[in-house]
Formats: C-alpha cells, structure tokens, sequence
C-alpha cells in the first residue's frame, strides 16, 4: 500500500473536544504522508445504525485500498470486539457492533480480522478511547503496508445490524423512517425500485404522518418553500422533505416512524 494512502474518519465524536484531532496525530505520528479525510463526526451519540447508515452512502465514493476508520462505540472497554474488515476494495476499521453492517455487497468475499497483537497499540492502553489507541495506530500501520493478518487472528463472523426492508403487497409498500440527515429530511427504507415498480401502475400516495403526498418530485423545488414533498434522494431511498425547511420539525416525525406508499388509481 502507498505510503500517502487515504483514510477516512466516521464518529459520533463531534468537534467539540479533541477526540478527533487525538486520532489524527496518531495516524500521521504512524505514516505522516497519510491522507485523512473527515466523513462526518456527527453522529448522534452512540447512534450505530444512523453510523453505519452513513458509512454505506459515503465509503464508495472513495478510492480502491482507502481505509475507513468508523467509531461509534457505546460498549468501548466493554468485550466487544475490535475488527479490520478487507473487502475487495477497501479496508474497514473500528469496533465490532454493527457499524459495519451496510459496507459490503451481497455475496462479495469479506476477510475479518479481530485486534488483538497489543505491540500495535498505544501504550497504556485506555478502556474509554479505543479509538485513539487502538484503531488510530492500526490504520498507521496498515497504510504503511502491514498485512492485515498480522494485527491478529481471522474470524468467521462479525456483528451486523438487519435493516428491515418493507412489506411490499398488491396495494401499497409498508416502511418506516430510518435515518434523518442535517437537513431534516427523513429517509425511508422504500428503495427506488419498489416505488418504481408501484409508478408504472398509475398515481401513487404517500401517507407519512398527519399528511398524503402525491407522486414524487423530481426536485425540491416543485414546491413552494415550506411545503413537504416526496423524493428519491441521493441513497437511493424514498425520502420526506420540506423546501427550504425541516420535514422533522413540520411534521414531528422520527426514526421508526411509518410511512406507506399505496395506489390511488
């Protein structure tokens, strides 16, 4: 792996502290010619789901050999496992509790790894920071071209977090809220595909909440500002959004709520 190898940073850690400056220095104390990109360290705290949600529409974006260091770890010092993931593409770091449940494809050839060769940590090592002695250091030494064997043993599995997927039925789709980006949009897990398949049958309805929307926008703005409206967004998932607003707030609407897509005609 090339020295100057990129590595990305996940976390619910914010930028409040110096949590995430922690993990940086030792990454470039490790290889100095590392590439650091900041994913996002906004995560709600200890939101794993809303982590690995994050991980899967952001990580392919990316270069091939790129390291993704994820860290949202509420059960940090606890005997949760630490785990390097290698796809076929990419290298994935962080602890194992379902942050990583959405990175790969189905049927794609996955080598995991659990942390355990300590002389690759920080010393003393802190039970409520893992991320900066343990996978900060880790992803220095796999940039610089460590094998990923060598951090330890091979496991068999690893944590994964089921995202439920929708009743699909002859009169409608049943889903439900599952993620809320910064902007207030609510993201379903109705996948494009479904409601295209619905589409080609006639008008839709979109019961979400006190409210129906009909058929889906093609942009924000075919609305006027303040109005809710439907929107396959950029993950691919059916989404409620406001114009120039907050459908969280509009609507007091969240994660886990349901929403339905059925026909009118």
């Amino acid at each position: 792996m090339a020295h100057n190898a990129i590595i990305t940073l996940t976390t619910d850690f914010g930028t409040q502290d110096g949590y995430v400056g922690a993990m940086k220095g030792v990454i470039l104390s490790m290889n100095s010619k590392a590439v650091i990109v900041d994913i996002t360290h906004e995560i709600d705290a200890h939101d794993v789901l809303s982590g690995a949600f994050t991980l899967k529409n952001s990580c392919q974006s990316f270069p091939e050999s790129t390291i993704h260091l994820a860290v949202v770890d509420p059960g940090v010092g606890s005997t949760r496992k630490s785990i390097l993931l290698q796809t076929e593409k990419y290298f994935f770091l962080g602890p194992d509790n379902g942050v990583f449940s959405f990175v790969t494809r189905e049927g794609e050839q996955v080598g995991v790894f659990e942390l355990t060769e300590s002389k690759y940590f920080l010393t003393p090592l802190s039970d409520t920071f893992h991320g900066r002695d343990i996978f900060a250091p880790v992803a220095g030494y796999l940039s610089l071209g460590i094998d990923p064997s060598e951090f330890g043993p091979e496991l068999h599995d690893y944590v994964r977090i089921s995202l439920p997927s929708p009743i699909v039925s002859e009169s409608g789709i049943e889903g439900h809220i599952i993620h809320i980006d910064r902007f207030g949009n609510l993201v379903t897990n109705i996948d494009t595909e479904s409601v295209d398949a619905f589409r080609t049958r006639g008008d839709i309805r979109i019961d979400v909440g006190s409210i129906a929307l009909k058929n889906i926008a093609r942009s924000y703005s075919e609305v006027e500002a303040g109005s809710p409206l439907a929107i396959v967004g950029s993950t691919g998932f059916l989404e409620i959004a406001v114009n120039k607003g907050s459908a969280r707030q509009k609507l007091v609407l969240k994660r886990g709520d349901p929403v339905r897509v059925e026909m009118i005609s």
